[in-house]
């Protein structure tokens, strides 16, 4: 069974048999399914009219289980500061994150979770898990853990 990568690869061993494109079987199939899986990611959490970086956001939070300020946010996220201002006002207008002023600077804060922003992130997290499930279901949980141990072995190498 060949998928669009083998199409392209045979393509190339054609045009240029003296040409060893075997890394494109690997980088082109990770560009593919990153283009398969932004969408159905994506699609789950507008389902909660949320979009990714709000959900990196709400998600992160949950996570660090305590107060974070921005700059915690922006560096874990990689976003840039404004950018991670602009996505807090809109979580704060909708009620999901609260400000709380430092007592000790002015020019700080940090940032929690309200009740409703806990609530909502722990639905999508359980949706957004099962969708993630649904993608992977056609490999066994052992090709699973190869996977992403093959996975990290790259992003170790190459982040």
């Amino acid at each position: 069974m060949a998928d669009h990568v083998d199409t392209i690869l045979a393509q190339w061993k054609t045009q240029r048999p003296d040409l060893d494109c075997s890394p494109m079987a690997v980088i082109g199939r990770l560009v593919r399914a990153k283009q398969i899986v932004n969408p159905k990611l994506d699609s789950v959490f507008k389902s909660f009219e949320l979009s990714s970086v709000e959900f990196d956001i709400l998600a992160s939070m949950r996570r660090f289980g305590s107060p974070v300020t921005p700059t915690e946010l922006y560096q874990t996220l990689m976003l840039s500061s404004g950018a991670m201002s602009t996505r807090i006002d809109g979580l704060v207008k909708r009620g999901f994150v609260e400000r709380h002023a430092s007592e000790t600077d002015r020019r700080s804060c940090t940032i929690t979770l309200t009740a409703s922003g806990t609530t909502l992130i722990d639905e999508v997290v359980n949706a957004h898990v099962e969708n993630e499930r649904q993608m992977l279901s056609s490999l066994s949980l052992d090709e699973q853990e190869q996977l992403a141990g093959l996975l990290r072995k790259w992003l170790i190498a190459n982040e």
